[in-house]
């Protein structure tokens, strides 16, 4: 309702006169800077121009009014007796605390230097006391939960200490004493939270959040005067003071203004969180930037300000909001009824649900959180999607609901597992995926019997995109995890989803890569390391893709084995790598080709009568076919693995054993395996290399158990001559030749004599 207060038709409604003083003080700063005005005689008739025009407002607003105050009702608490005051109390009391700050700069340069911050310390704690009791009380608000109360303290604590560290590294250290510069900073630091506090909180645009911003401000300036330095011509630091007071001041009558007509101040607004997180941020590492250009060393105070400022960071992110995630509305606001679209377990099934949930998170003041989408696989081969008996579903959805926090989300949108939605911070998500895999994967009791469940986990940040994206996210880091072996947590990143998009695209494209025709052959030769002579080639399998180019084994045979078509790819390699080598023995060359084969290739029963087939089809001699198996990859099938480099050496073939690591247990079992040849990595004969030493016990090994030692990958002069001088017979690499097409192998061969075992 309209105040009855005729004298407010006659206040200036224009901002000319702030513009006016604003223009003034910043001409007597430029003054100042250049020392062509005294700093205090700039402080005093900055103050004096400003403290005069918010003064003339706040005294129009204490006039008294023509007509009587209503009566008061009685209150009995101190804050509703401050709410029930009339505006004239608070204009006055604003209006001397205005005057009082005005005085004190003014009186500044007529003081003794020795008296000076005896002046400024007690205008300070007078304007102090009046801004405390005139200033009016801030609207009513829901009291927040204990949570919520933690969490701004905690963000208010760790706001605070950056702004104390800013302002101990900016006042200067040669002038005033430690105590007394941690006292100011101190003093500074919390003015300055307070500022910011009010102007990002909900009623920021009311006029009570204006007054007390203004009432920081100008009480900001009062300490920087009270902490100049005494002596009789002051540094110019005492500038600095100008801002915030001539801010203060004029923000001061205008939230007063304001407050006499409280009808005009808006609703409750959100709370604007990053100023709080980042200016303070910003303003100690500028501060910290600025000494550090100065030379100055750190001192003890800044280091312990800086690791007091690690035990909020940390409980920022321990604490989650205090309002839970929950689905929206059709409207956008949150949905609290709780009840609609959720099954029996109380989990919500539907997509939408999920998706507004994670806009509500998203559009929050504070974005942060998570989602995770669990995938459950039950007993049997490892295949992707699934689905698990309804009953196991709902004891897994049980455990999860054990181990999620209260304010987590729990969604099931498919029958192979559920998604949850978390405001944790990434450390802690990941620490509650962590969690629901000990819990998932334990055993379940189904009809009397045992069941295990594997579990793989995604996990993106719900600040990454809209929420479509998130779920993409969370859901291309599901399949990482089950494409990796389950029971294990998976983090989305960039650079994930160009693996997993360009592994759907190798998913898609290689079944029909045999019919088709896109496989090739590439031939690197293996000379001789005493003359020079080439003795063979390995045939190097290439898939030379219209759509995706050319694809190499390494990222070629996981996508096989997972299609379970490596098979059909070994046949194809072994018929033309065959093929090839009857080609190039019809004349008097004599060479062997080295084929690679994959330990599952090996474990089918009939591969090695297929490889004899091919052999008789071709009319190879056997001892020209060297079959290659990778050692990283015997251990684990290695009773298999013998029988069959057994049964192929029955054959008169050759076996090879590739990527030689010469550790222990390579070493002790390498008893057990028939092969005539041992391929080890260019590691082992770089004389640079630590490592180089155990090339002497591999090729004594060798010797002793006749094996020809073949050196891969040397791609340089010095690992050739390493080679030859640790005894290896063989060698092959990009410094003796490269993989070739076969017409370009066969020319190479052309330049020797005639090449032989």
């Amino acid at each position: 309702m309209p105040l009855a207060y005729p004298q407010h038709a006659s206040i200036p409604r224009t901002a000319v006169p702030d513009v006016l003083v604003l223009a003034a003080v910043s001409l007597l700063l430029l003054a100042g800077a250049a020392g062509r005005v005294p700093a205090l005689a700039v402080v005093a008739l900055s103050a004096a121009a400003s403290c005069a025009l918010a003064g003339t407002r706040l005294s129009r607003l204490a006039a008294p009014p023509s007509t009587p105050a209503p009566a008061q009702v009685p209150t009995r608490s101190r804050a509703a007796r401050r709410r029930a005051a009339p505006p004239r109390r608070v204009a006055v009391l604003l209006d001397a605390a205005v005057v009082t700050a005005g005085l004190t700069a003014a009186v500044l340069p007529l003081a003794d230097p020795g008296h000076r911050s005896a002046v400024a310390v007690s205008g300070l704690a007078t304007a102090a006391a009046l801004f405390v009791a005139g200033l009016p009380p801030p609207p009513r608000e829901v009291r927040p939960s204990a949570r919520a109360r933690l969490r701004g303290a905690v963000d208010a604590t760790a706001a605070a200490l950056g702004l104390v560290l800013a302002g101990w590294l900016l006042l200067p250290r040669d002038r005033l004493d430690p105590p007394v510069r941690l006292a100011v900073a101190m003093a500074l630091g919390g003015l300055a939270l307070a500022v910011l506090v009010v102007l990002t909180g909900p009623h920021r645009h009311t006029g009570a959040a204006r007054c007390r911003a203004g009432a920081a401000l100008t009480l900001s300036g009062l300490v920087l005067l009270a902490a100049l330095p005494t002596g009789a011509a002051p540094q110019r630091a005492a500038l600095l003071s100008v801002p915030p007071l001539v801010g203060g001041v004029l923000l001061t009558a205008a939230g007063a203004r304001r407050a006499t007509r409280p009808e005009l101040d808006p609703p409750a607004l959100p709370t604007r969180v990053w100023p709080r997180a980042v200016l303070p941020a910003v303003a100690a590492v500028a501060a910290t930037g600025w000494q550090l250009r100065d030379g100055g060393p750190p001192d003890l105070t800044a280091i312990l300000l800086v690791l007091a400022l690690a035990p909020p960071l940390v409980l920022r992110d321990l604490l989650r909001a205090d309002e839970p995630a929950r689905p929206a509305r059709a409207d956008g606001h949150p949905d609290r009824s709780g009840a609609a679209g959720r099954s029996r377990s109380g989990v919500p099934l539907d997509r939408p649900a999920l998706l507004r949930a994670l806009a509500t998170l998203r559009d929050a003041p504070a974005p942060a959180g998570a989602l995770l989408v669990v995938d459950l696989h039950g007993p049997g081969p490892a295949s992707d999607g699934c689905q698990v008996r309804e009953d196991v579903l709902a004891e897994a959805v049980r455990r999860a609901r054990a181990v999620v926090g209260p304010r987590d989300l729990l969604a099931d949108v498919t029958a192979t597992g559920f998604t949850v939605v978390t405001e944790a911070g990434p450390v802690l998500a990941y620490a509650l995926g962590t969690r629901l895999l000990g819990a998932l994967t334990r055993p379940y009791d189904v009809a009397g019997a045992a069941l295990r469940l594997r579990a793989g986990v995604g996990l993106a940040e719900i600040g990454n995109g809209s929420p479509e994206d998130v779920l993409r996210q969370a859901d291309l880091a599901r399949r990482r995890a089950v494409q990796l072996g389950r029971d294990r947590v998976e983090w989305y990143d960039a650079y994930l989803e160009e693996q997993l998009v360009r592994r759907l695209d190798l998913e898609r494209e290689l079944p029909g890569a045999v019919a088709r025709g896109e496989l090739d052959l590439v031939y690197q030769p293996v000379l001789d390391l005493a003359d020079g002579q080439p003795v063979g080639a390995e045939a190097l399998l290439r898939w030379r893709s219209p759509v995706l180019g050319t694809v190499l084994p390494a990222e070629l045979l996981p996508v096989a084995e997972d299609l379970d078509i490596v098979g059909e790819l070994g046949c194809w390699v072994l018929d033309r790598a065959c093929r090839q080598l009857a080609a190039w023995s019809a004349g008097s060359r004599q060479l062997w080709m080295a084929v690679n084969v994959t330990v599952r290739e090996l474990a089918v029963p009939d591969f090695v009568p297929r490889t004899a087939a091919v052999l008789d089809a071709y009319g190879i001699a056997p001892e020209r076919l060297v079959v290659e198996v990778a050692e990283p990859r015997v251990g684990a099938e290695l009773p298999t693995v013998v029988a069959r480099l057994a049964g192929l050496r029955s054959l008169g073939v050759r076996t090879a054993l590739d990527d030689f690591r010469a550790e222990h247990a390579s070493l002790a079992q390498l008893r057990r395996l028939p092969i005539d040849l041992l391929k080890v990595g260019p590691q082992l004969v770089d004389p640079a290399d630590p490592q180089r030493p155990l090339m002497d016990v591999v090729v004594s090994v060798g010797d002793r158990l006749g094996l020809d030692i073949v050196a891969e990958e040397l791609e340089s002069a010095s690992l050739v001559d390493g080679a030859r001088r640790a005894g290896c017979r063989y060698g092959q690499g990009f410094a003796l030749a490269r993989p070739a097409t076969a017409e370009r192998v066969e020319a190479y061969f052309e330049e020797f004599p005639t090449a032989s075992r």
